[in-house]
Formats: C-alpha cells, sequence, structure tokens
C-alpha cells in the first residue's frame, strides 16, 4: 500500500463523480433540503431545537453510506475492480482512496447541511460551531467507512440496500432521536451504547446545547474513529476482486 496509488485512486473517484450531477446533488444538496423540511414541519414549534442536532447527523450519514456502499459495488460488478488489482494496487489503496475522495465530499455536504441548518433554518448552537462541524464531518466519515464495509459483502445494489436494516435502521431507532437512551429499556439502551451513530448523534446534542466539556466530546469523537478505521480496515480485508 502507497500514498501515491491511494491518491491517484481517490482522484479517479473524484473526477467522475465530478461528471455525475445527479450524485453530487444527492451528496451536498438532499440532507440540506431533508433538513429544511423537518425544520418546516415544525416551524411554530420549538422541536426542530431539540432533534435538529440529530438530523445532521443523520441525514449525512445515510447519504454517505448509500452512495460510497453502490459506487464501490459497481466498481467490482463491472470488473473495473478487477482489472485494478491486476496492476501495483492493492485492497488497501483501493479501499482508502475511496475513503479519501468520498471524506472529501463529506467535508463539503457536511459545511453545506451544518451552515443551511444554522444560518438557514434557524438552529440554535450554544457550543462550538467548529466542534459541531466536527462531529458532523464524523459522523458522515462513518457513513462511509459503513458503506465501503457493507460493499465488500454485498453482491448486487439490492443487496445493499437489504444492509440498511441491518447497519443503519437499528442505530437510527436506538440513537436517541425518538426518546432518549437513559429511557429505552436496559436491553435496548446496552445495545445503543455499541452503536457508533449514538455517539455522533449524543455529541452533536451536547455541543448544540452547551451541555456537555470539549473533553466528553472528544471522547465520543474518537469512539466514532476507531469505528471508521475498523470498518475501513474489516472492508479491505473482506473486498472481494469481483462479483461471482
Amino acid at each position: 500500500m502507497t500514498l501515491s496509488r491511494t491518491f491517484t485512486t481517490a482522484g479517479r473517484v473524484l473526477a467522475q463523480i465530478r461528471h455525475d450531477p445527479r450524485t453530487i446533488g444527492l451528496l451536498v444538496v438532499v440532507p440540506s433540503l431533508l433538513i429544511g423540511l423537518v425544520a418546516w414541519i415544525f416551524t411554530d414549534t420549538d422541536v426542530f431545537s431539540g432533534i435538529g442536532p440529530a438530523m445532521i447527523a443523520l441525514f449525512p450519514f445515510i447519504v454517505m453510506f448509500l452512495v460510497t456502499s453502490i459506487a464501490t459495488l459497481r466498481e467490482r460488478r463491472s470488473g473495473t475492480l478487477e482489472r485494478l488489482l491486476s496492476m501495483p494496487l492493492g485492497k488497501g489503496d483501493f479501499i482508502l482512496g475511496y475513503a479519501l475522495a468520498f471524506g472529501l465530499l463529506a467535508v463539503v455536504q457536511t459545511a453545506v447541511a451544518v451552515s443551511f441548518a444554522v444560518w438557514v433554518c434557524g438552529l440554535e448552537i450554544s457550543g462550538s460551531i467548529w466542534l459541531l462541524f466536527a462531529v458532523a464531518v464524523a459522523d458522515a466519515l462513518l457513513g462511509t467507512a459503513l458503506g465501503l464495509l457493507a460493499s465488500a459483502f454485498a453482491r448486487t445494489e439490492f443487496q445493499v440496500v437489504q444492509f440498511m436494516p441491518v447497519l443503519v435502521f437499528p442505530q437510527i431507532l436506538l440513537g436517541g432521536i425518538f426518546i432518549p437512551r437513559d429511557q429505552l429499556p436496559a436491553v435496548l439502551e446496552a445495545i445503543s451504547e455499541w452503536l457508533p451513530l449514538s455517539y455522533a448523534i449524543d455529541a452533536l446534542q451536547a455541543v448544540a446545547a452547551d451541555s456537555e466539556s470539549t473533553a466528553w466530546v472528544v471522547g465520543k469523537l474518537l469512539v466514532i474513529g476507531a469505528w471508521i478505521v475498523g470498518s475501513i480496515v474489516v472492508g479491505s480485508i473482506t473486498l472481494r476482486r469481483r462479483t461471482p
């Protein structure tokens, strides 16, 4: 695994996406539109101020998971991955290149989503806006990493969608969006402690309310970072050259 091959892969992915306006719109525009829709629904209430941080975690996470997993799977199904791996390109170079490319897109996506939520939708942030941005970027990167992991096991785009009830929906239900996690049944609360999206939602809500210290938020970021690294490593190990 070399940095030059990783950067070359990332550049190739970004060049492909640059010529795909629909994917760019899905990545950059759709999360902000969904956040705006939620804010509009609760425009005459104070509900959005409570769930707004969770929406910043939720929509970019889902979008990055879907786009990353499907894009990576298509490389394998089209035979591109097999041709690339026949050259001096390792699985680690391929996965890291994709992670880097979509990581850069995640930063852009997060910047747009956070800016839209705060300055257009009026989400009040009592803590540091930069710390909020850092957590939101980590959350989007988490979606990217889990998407790469799912693509290593899926054979078709439909199977990628089938992974959502396994990898995504439980995290949404148990992440504290609908009910605080400490009010969940004991077994479900224990399960939620092992789900990375829970940490992103907790951290975003804490920053928005300025209810926890910076060290506490950084601790949550470290857990999310461990999930990101672990997902990328497992994805690179289990990645198949082509779909049978």
